[in-house]
């Protein structure tokens, strides 16, 4: 009969004991089944966020949060002195953020291309707008940009809200406007201390399309009829039938999404907002140019017609936009042909057409670029799957035929550069296993040759 040796009495395990040693620990499994491998031993721990990536972090919601607070002072009647110096520091706080973020070759080389194009415009224009986009877009890498926008959306609505309030209450701002809206006759339109009618709806409008981007999963079916409700109350303050058409056409959109389930899978839906997209250019285009418009030479404003039968029809419902182009100025400012390859210093002209206004701004190869990322974004929107993110972009396509409030110095209000910041590696394949900060980039191209 055997016995246990001495050390190792008292230490054998009952038969129940047994049992439960070799049951299998379904909470490790699970774990280590998140992490993408059975194998305990292949699993790797959680990674940690370094200090310089925190640091990059506060740089980038700094970035934002100065971003935003410009919005809501040039919205209000107050005229900031200081509103370049503060884009500076922006981009700045852009730039640190991208100091402080690992990126791929690809990344790095697709940042010095357009990197070049941002000082190429800067260099001819003096407009350093595209040199801010890209360092911003640029920054969003490794960031939680819903978690972002989040932010954006609070801040802005809190911004807006403050400045309804200063207006009611008669500290601050005014409440309405009566005046001719180019309309033919005087009206009273509330503005409720955001300087105009049509920007105070532009606001609501925005606001609620980022609402739905981001909530649009949990709401229930009534939360888009009170949108709605909301949407005309405002629309008899405001008397802005664009941005009231716009803002149903968003909330709309959003109800689809909600009661077709499967909709933001379906390839069609996604080609169809291509197709708008490039509608909407090409229209914008169109009435920009006098060969295809056919503006009459007439000398009177009630003379002066177009001989395209779809820009006159268009016209009538514009108020003015069109012609603006045509008679608004001496050059005929915005029209094709002060169009040039990266534009030039004196394109600086204000005017409605978001989509002419960045051809006349940034010029033709700049304008193209924008259209194509565009349509690249849309294509990563569909293996995505993010149906609201096409609704966005395509009800703004339209809005941006005759409102330019996405295409301005102002990049805390144009969400869709939150979207590009979000996608933007995946959507031009730029993603690497491999990534290094700018000061050990060199690393890569080692790598590569090993490779």
């Amino acid at each position: 009969m055997e016995t246990n040796p001495p050390h190792l009495k008292g230490n054998q395990p009952t038969a129940s004991e047994r049992k439960t040693q070799l049951k299998p620990n379904r909470q490790s499994e699970e774990r280590f089944q998140l992490k993408g491998t059975n194998n305990p031993k292949e699993a790797k721990a959680p990674a940690q966020v370094s200090k310089i990536d925190k640091i990059g972090l506060y740089l980038l919601y700094f970035s934002v949060t100065l971003e935003i607070i410009i919005v809501i002072i040039d919205k209000s009647n107050y005229t900031n002195p200081l509103e370049g110096q503060l884009f500076r520091i922006t981009f700045l706080l852009a730039a640190g953020k991208v100091l402080c973020t690992k990126y791929s070759l690809k990344e790095w080389a697709a940042l010095i291309m357009f990197g070049l194009l941002g000082l190429i415009s800067y260099k001819i224009t003096g407009r350093n707008e595209i040199l801010r986009i890209i360092a911003f877009v640029a920054a969003c890498k490794g960031t939680d940009v819903k978690k972002l926008l989040k932010y954006v959306f609070y801040l802005t609505t809190a911004g807006c809200l403050l400045l309804v309030f200063l207006s009611v209450t008669g500290i601050y701002g005014g409440l309405a406007l009566e005046t001719d809206f180019g309309r033919g006759y005087r009206q009273v339109r509330y503005c409720l201390g955001l300087g105009h009618p049509n920007a105070l709806h532009c606001m609501f409008m925005m606001l609620v399309l980022l609402g739905l981007y981001l909530y649009h999963e949990k709401m229930k079916w009534y939360g888009y009829l009170v949108l709605l409700g909301m949407n005309y109350g405002l629309y008899l303050l405001t008397d802005s039938n664009t941005g009231m058409l716009i803002t149903a056409c968003g909330i709309i959109g959003g109800a689809i999404l909600y009661f077709w389930k499967g909709l933001n899978g379906k390839k069609w839906a996604y080609f169809a907002g291509a197709a708008l997209l490039l509608a909407c250019a090409g229209f914008s285009a169109m009435a920009a140019d006098a060969g295809l418009a056919k503006p009459s030479k007439a000398e009177t404003a009630d003379q002066r017609k177009f001989g395209n039968p779809l820009i006159q029809a268009a016209e009538e419902h514009l108020n003015g936009r069109i012609i603006d182009l045509h008679y608004g100025s001496v050059r005929q400012e915005g029209t094709t042909a002060t169009w040039t390859l990266f534009s030039r210093p004196e394109n600086d002209y204000y005017f409605d057409m978001g989509f002419v206004r960045i051809f006349y701004w940034y010029g033709v190869i700049p304008g193209i670029l924008c259209i194509l990322l565009l349509l690249l974004l849309l294509r990563q929107l569909y293996k995505e799957k993010d149906g609201m993110g096409l609704v966005m972009i395509s009800v703004l396509a339209v809005y941006t035929i005759v409102e330019a409030h996405l295409v301005s110095v102002y990049i805390g209000r144009n969400y869709i550069l939150f979207l590009a910041g979000m996608y933007g590696s995946s959507m031009l394949g730029l993603s690497g296993v491999k990534e290094e900060y700018l000061w050990k980039a060199y690393r890569l191209l080692g790598k590569m040759e090993r490779l």
